[in-house]
């Protein structure tokens, strides 16, 4: 409710949308056209708002295809920035030589400059901007100092009009974002109760805490949240598999959209499509499924009702 009433940005649905699909991935083939507008053209029908995680080729097409389409879109953008530090307790990788560290700032500076650009050439589009994306948690494999953050939130504010924020899990909000909070318009959260072992029918609550445990240290600030969602599938790895289905997708996304509704809390519920890139090869990965469409397009339970009639192309 404080979003809306301090940055004037209308409550509706939103969504976290990225289009990658078999073959596809960041970095390598990105979807065509075609692919992006049957994409959207899926979405419009029940979200307002996108979330996308960086400024590359993917989000340009994404931008294109609501502009030519006339699609009533509007975007929160970010910069994908990569590590400027070791970390050294990732399980999964964060360690790199001092060179990769230093190209790596030089690609930052760079991301920065150019979601700069994309914001200034679409003002009608994009509504908000992000510095960049779980950089500053503790498991993360691409650390960027917070120092650096507030350097490029700085950067920002000083050349686009968009209101600035960084998307980032929720601990950290608790303590070492402090500085950071004060250079941002607004915070924002991303809180999963099933990646915390969290059983379903507790996890609407679990999502409460961790949403007014930042939103109450920072009683001046505006929060939203940035991602939340549900599983569909795990190998056990992370996610225990009982606690993963379609059926417990559908009970948390409708309690947070009846909750987040009710508060007018901007919610992008994570995330449009599964993403078979991601992960590992095992196709039971659970960052593979979080979709609330499958990466063919079709619907999952949670979506049945709205999209039954819902026809894709071959």
């Amino acid at each position: 409710m404080k979003l809306t009433q301090e940055l004037k940005i209308p409550f509706g649905n939103a969504i976290c949308y990225s289009g990658f699909r078999e073959g596809q991935m960041p970095g390598g083939a990105v979807p065509s056209y075609e692919e992006i507008k049957e994409d959207l053209l899926i979405l419009h029908k029940n979200w307002k708002y996108l979330r996308l995680y960086d400024c590359d080729e993917h989000a340009q097409i994404v931008l294109d295809v609501i502009t030519q389409e006339k699609l009533d879109f509007k975007v929160m953008l970010g910069a994908y920035i990569v590590a400027e530090k070791n970390n050294f307790g990732c399980p999964w990788g964060g360690s790199y030589s001092e060179d990769v560290l230093k190209k790596n700032k030089e690609k930052n500076i760079e991301q920065i400059h150019k979601l700069i650009q994309t914001a200034n050439r679409y003002p009608d589009i994009i509504f908000c901007l992000s510095a960049g994306n779980e950089a500053c948690v503790d498991w993360t494999d691409h650390y960027v100092p917070v120092e650096s953050v507030i350097d490029y939130v700085r950067m920002l504010k000083k050349a686009t009009k968009q209101p600035v924020t960084f998307c980032e899990n929720y601990v950290p909000w608790l303590n070492k974002l402090n500085k950071l909070v004060d250079e941002l318009d607004f915070v924002s959260i991303h809180t999963y109760p099933v990646w915390e072992y969290k059983h379903i029918h507790d996890s609407l609550n679990y999502t409460k805490e961790n949403y007014y445990a930042v939103a109450n240290k920072y009683p001046n600030k505006p929060v939203i949240i940035t991602e939340a969602g549900w599983a569909t599938n795990s190998n056990g790895k992370g996610i225990n598999q009982e606690n993963v289905s379609e059926e417990n997708q559908k009970i948390y996304y409708d309690d947070l959209i009846k909750w987040t509704t009710e508060r007018k809390i901007l919610t992008f519920v994570f995330e449009a499509f599964d993403e078979p890139w991601k992960g590992s090869n095992d196709p039971l990965e659970p960052e593979k499924h979080w979709g609330l469409f499958k990466e063919d397009r079709t619907p999952k339970k949670v979506m049945k009702h709205l999209y039954s009639k819902l026809t894709i192309k071959s």
